[in-house]
């Protein structure tokens, strides 16, 4: 049995031990968690407590309902083999990708969150470690949901008079079975196609109303309110319409839940339509008018819209001119005739079918070539009086009626195009009909030559302009944003943005049918497309001929680029990456350099910007840094980010490489400091002036130095140094805390003799003073861009030591010990006994030590009457009243928990020398000692007695609480009153005060 008990005890020892140690811990995000399908979702994942490199390698997998067993390999940070079949397109396109956020943590992306993406998450780290040990997985449930929310508000357009009240209402409404909070909020653009919207007002997911800037006070003044009026819709009310309110006013509503870890995740975001508000200002003479050449059109005629202005001397002002098209911007032109066209219609204009200009101050002409069933709508102008041509804010603005035109269809009649494209390029195809009835339709397909099977629907134009995307090309992170449009009267045009690779290629058809009567017709073309594929395998690596440079040297790093296409032909983007020294862990990007060839200059290291030079070629680019200093010192990387064709805008890269890490070390110039540190002493009488010397033996020429005195007071030997005065190498001084008062900084000062010898000065030196004295020297040099610290050296130490005279003063040395309560005052004794020569002087210092042991000095009269207080705080409650000549008894008023402890005094007697110039110690005494104990207030007892809630639960017992508080506070004033009586100065507080009084008897 004895054996067992032993083992048993082991195993705990061991077991114990091994918890003691640290172990792998990989965390997860909390779930269960509820995501939207096709909203852009997050995991976050992190590993401590790992032995090995800082960067870790992670794993994503996933355990599908269908099979909780099952582990689906999703995508690796180490492995790119590692996505099982159904995720290594997505994968591949980044449509799942992991983001390394630090080392040691990561974020998995899905951009697109699909229903099949529902299970349980499991995130590994493979291990770096010595032994397994810990953690190296963790998992969390992710559920996908339908999207519910649902947004909406008619566009229309708006025309009030300043002062108006507006009203705008939005039906926002959800079905979500989980608990979800709603944000509804209105917002502004000034200018169609400005990318930043100004807040209106919004009703947050907390049920707080929260105004934009610009609305602050007209919301708190009652101007501006959003109401709930029925269970979906909310009504946005403007009191008084202000010309600053005109713009496109759109409703945005976002579906809020809350994740296990207590924070809410936006799941759902929803905005409306557009409602154009124009607001014209009173009292102005502002009138606009359109008319149509002609508004009845068939497709491939001409569209021209004349808008004039009618305004008292309109041949001197200034106008700004807006087109649109049911409620949306088509273009404007601004005061000098320069015209600007909403993004949709560049192209158009670009190619000619489109055209806006000025034909007069008062005379605006829209022309569209080759209408087709797009171009049918509701057209309206809208005109701005403004002060000058760059002004931004309207003097009047009015608007048209509108007109309205018809487009009408024609008979098709199809051809098609057939395109050499490489992967990464635009798939550009076109679909001509000629002819002219009713409404037509057209579909496009794909027959890939690699998986032969049905044809790919891609996209499907309806008669009403409807468009509607294939399944495979719903992904805009892909292919990018498919757009269908009819270029002309007689073409419908096809762009797929980004091509992927050799599987884009085949067989694409274009089938276009007509409709009229209840009858419809088919026609169907086809056409070859090849796409070649670009073979990305990117590469960057990093070199630098001189690893060490000298301080103030140059050096320049090489970022060799290769590929197994020609890098000329893409769009590439090198950024230059640093790590400060020592390391941090963390790269600051010092600059990149875009494709365009423009800098972006990063904010962590600024003063780069002023002394690199950058160079980019084809296959390599250099960064050039000129004068190094101490903060070039680290660790550079580059790094290369290369785009497809065509699509730049896209944002996302196609591929990123980093090079390898390359260390830069700056070394500074070496000191040659040499100090004298020979040991040396020096006696003295009291009154005296001495000085200490601190010689420099060798420096370099151009150096300064940094002196900085200390004084070792006398033993015990491990004393601190206390800094007296450190002069900087500007000459600036600075006198530490013991030595700060004005009568220290007018004894103690330090002068620089010649060009290398210092010296410290010591005026009227007093007993006090004597100790070992040392000198430490800093060398600071100018190096390119400011001061550096070589090195530093100490010199020897010099013992101050003072001749003491042999005639001692007689002072009374009983030792004592006396209370004193909190608030009241007390008197500490210190008696000269016995006569003494009428021509000395007498000086007198008193000394305290606290309960830790430390001893300060208080405060000092000198001989000639002036009293010095060492502690500038307690000069209000120190005073000597001295009704006799010998009496130097101090009074400490209001006594504090913090007077208790030793006290002592210590008189000299100082005798004239040389007529009164010169004053020499002829004797000194010490006190005994005085054991100060403080006893505690009694209104703060009972302060704090009754301040506790528990006693004054018994309020009805109060006269019996009374007389027992009235029992405790004798009893506690006669325990520490006898405590004190026993009061005893223990032998190192006795050695403490004789030291602090600096007198050692010879």
């Amino acid at each position: 049995m004895g054996l067992v008990q032993c083992l048993v005890a082991a195993a705990s020892f061991l077991l114990l031990l091994a918890l003691s140690t640290g172990q792998r811990v990989v965390t997860i995000q909390k779930g269960p968690l509820y995501r939207v399908r096709g909203s852009h979702v997050t995991l976050w994942c992190k590993v401590s407590g790992y032995q090995g490199p800082a960067e870790q390698n992670f794993q994503w997998s996933i355990y599908l309902p269908s099979a909780p067993e099952r582990e689906v390999q999703i995508v690796s940070t180490v492995d790119p083999s590692f996505p099982y079949a159904m995720y290594t397109q997505r994968v591949r396109s980044r449509g799942i990708y992991v983001e390394r956020v630090q080392g040691d943590a990561v974020l998995l992306h899905i951009i697109e969150l699909q229903d099949q993406d529902a299970g349980v998450y499991e995130c590994h780290t493979p291990s770096t470690d010595e032994r397994y040990f810990g953690s190296y997985s963790a998992k969390t449930n992710l559920s996908v949901i339908a999207d519910t929310l649902s947004a909406s508000m008619p566009p229309q357009v708006l025309n009030h008079a300043e002062g108006d009240a507006v009203e705008l209402t939005c039906e926002v409404s959800k079905s979500t079975v989980q608990h979800t909070h709603l944000s509804v909020g209105w917002y502004r653009l000034q200018e169609a196609g400005e990318l930043h919207a100004e807040e209106v007002l919004t009703l947050s997911k907390d049920f707080v109303l929260r105004p934009g800037p610009s609305y602050a006070q007209r919301f708190l003044a009652g101007d501006v309110r959003l109401n709930k009026v029925g269970n979906t819709t909310y009504k946005l009310s403007i009191g008084g319409a202000e010309p600053s309110d005109q713009g496109q006013l759109y409703c945005e509503a976002a579906e809020w839940i809350e994740d296990p870890d207590e924070t809410w995740k936006d799941i759902s975001h929803k905005q409306t339509g557009r409602t154009l508000l124009v607001v014209m200002s009173q009292g102005r003479d502002l009138s606009v008018d359109i008319a149509a050449a002609e508004s009845s059109l068939s497709e491939g005629d001409t569209l021209q819209l004349n808008c004039t202005v009618e305004s008292q001397k309109s041949s001197s002002k200034h106008f700004q001119v807006l087109w649109f098209l049911n409620g949306m911007e088509l273009a404007r032109v601004d005061p000098h005739g320069v015209l600007i066209w909403k993004e949709e219609y560049e192209e158009k204009a670009k190619l000619g079918q489109l055209q806006a200009f000025k034909q007069s101050n008062t005379v605006y002409v829209l022309a569209i070539y080759e209408v087709t069933l797009k171009n049918n709508g509701t057209y309206h102008c809208s005109v701005s009086e403004v002060k000058t041509p760059g002004d931004f804010h309207s003097i009047q603005t009015n608007q048209s009626s509108g007109v309205q035109v018809d487009v009408k269809p024609v008979e098709p009649h199809v051809s098609t195009s057939t395109p050499q494209v490489m992967a990464g390029d635009a798939l550009i195809l076109l679909c001509e009909v000629q002819g002219e009835t009713g409404p037509v339709s057209v579909q496009w397909w794909n027959l890939p030559l690699q998986h032969p099977g049905p044809r790919v629907p891609v996209a499907i134009m309806e008669p009403d302009g409807t468009l509607r995307l294939g399944s495979a090309y719903r992904d805009s992170g892909t292919r990018g944003s498919l757009w269908l449009e009819k270029a002309s009267s007689s073409a419908f045009t096809l762009v797929i943005p980004n091509t992927l690779d050799e599987g884009d290629g085949g067989q694409y058809g274009c089938k276009a049918t007509e409709w009229s009567r209840d009858q419809s017709w088919t026609e169907e073309g086809e056409t070859a497309v090849t796409v070649s594929s670009m073979g990305l395998g990117l590469h960057a690596t990093l070199r630098s001929r001189i690893a060490t440079v000298k301080y103030g040297q140059s050096f320049e790093l090489i970022c060799q680029l290769s590929a197994s296409y020609t890098l000329e032909e893409v769009p590439v983007s090198v950024g230059w990456l640093f790590q400060p020294s020592p390391a941090s862990g963390h790269y600051h990007e010092l600059v990149r350099v875009l494709p365009r060839g423009t800098m972006a200059w990063g904010a962590a290291q600024p003063h780069f910007q002023g002394k690199a030079q950058l160079a980019k070629g084809a296959a390599a680019s250099r960064l050039h840094i000129h004068s190094a200093a101490a903060a070039d010192e680290g660790t550079y990387q580059c790094e290369v980010e290369v785009w497809r064709r065509n699509t730049l805008l896209l944002g996302q890269p196609v591929a990123t490489a980093r090079s390898n890490a390359v260390g830069i070390k700056v070394v500074l110039p070496e000191s040659k400091l040499q100090v004298a540190t020979k040991e040396s002493s020096v006696e003295i009488a009291g009154g005296a002036d001495t000085a200490v010397e601190c010689r420099i033996v060798f420096a370099q020429n151009n150096s300064q130095f940094a002196i900085t005195w200390y004084l070792l007071p006398p033993p015990p030997a491990d004393a601190t140094p206390l800094q007296i005065v450190r002069a900087d190498y500007t000459s600036v001084l600075e006198y530490g805390a013991e030595f700060s008062s004005p009568a220290q900084k007018s004894r103690f000062l330090s002068q620089r003799v010649s060009s290398n010898v210092f010296q410290l000065r010591i005026l009227s030196a007093n007993p006090g003073d004597q100790g070992r004295y040392y000198c430490v020297v800093e060398e600071w040099l100018w190096l390119v861009d400011r001061w550096y610290k070589l090195g530093e050296g100490a010199s020897g130490r010099t013992m101050l030591e003072f001749k003491l005279p042999e005639h001692e003063l007689q002072l009374e040395k009983t030792n004592r010990s006396i209370s004193a309560r909190e608030g009241n005052e007390v008197t500490l004794n210190c008696l000269l006994q016995g006569a003494r020569l009428p021509t000395t002087h007498l000086s007198a210092t008193w000394f305290h030590g606290e309960e830790s042991g430390h001893v300060k000095p208080l405060l000092t009269l000198h001989r000639d009457g002036a009293i010095e207080y060492h502690q500038e705080s307690l000069a209000g409650r120190l005073h000597l009243r001295r009704p006799t000549a010998g009496d130097f008894s101090l009074t400490l008023c209001s006594v504090e928990e913090g007077d208790a402890g030793v006290y002592r005094c210590q008189v000299q007697e100082w005798l004239p020398q040389s007529k009164g110039k010169n004053w020499a110690l002829q004797a000194l005494a010490h006190s005994g000692y005085t054991q100060l104990t403080t006893i505690q207030a009694e209104s703060t007892v009972l302060s704090r007695i009754c301040s506790s809630p528990p006693l004054l639960n018994f309020i009805l017992y109060l006269p019996l609480v009374l007389i027992l508080l009235l029992a405790i506070a004798v009893f506690c004033w006669y325990f520490k009153s006898g405590k004190s009586k026993k009061g005893n100065i223990t032998g190192d507080q006795q050695m403490e005060l004789q030291e602090a009084g600096g007198i050692k008897k010879t």
